[in-house]
């Protein structure tokens, strides 16, 4: 059993900044894939970056330039830096990890989500 528990959230103004954090724990052999998602009232779930294999990264249009997604594999633990934020970030955010454990997968997991709100 894998579960992600994410860190981190909360209010701030537009212009200032927030780090996420999210770790897994649990017989974990190797993360493939670490994911951050968001999802606003009323709208879809939609990715905001990923990190593969602790190296390449993808982000949406809309927080390119203001986000940096990092991947420590080593702890098992993925960090959403968000600079210049705007109230349209305003969000829960999730965390999703494509996991290997010992014999299986890799399979989806998710963290809790933790509420991010831009506003002055």
């Amino acid at each position: 059993q894998v579960q992600l528990v994410e860190s981190g959230g909360g209010l701030v103004q537009p212009g200032g900044s927030l780090r996420l954090s999210c770790t897994a724990s649990g017989d974990i052999t190797i993360i493939n894939v670490m994911n951050w998602y968001r999802q606003a009232p009323g709208k879809q779930r939609e990715l905001v970056a990923r990190i593969t294999s602790g190296i390449s990264t993808d982000y949406a249009d809309s927080v390119k330039g203001r986000f940096t997604i990092i991947g420590d594999n080593a702890k098992n633990r993925a960090y959403l830096q968000m600079n210049s934020l705007k109230p349209e970030d305003t969000a829960v955010y999730y965390c999703n990890f494509k996991v290997s454990t010992f014999g299986r997968g890799p399979d989806d997991y998710w963290g809790q989500g933790t509420q991010v709100t831009v506003s002055s």
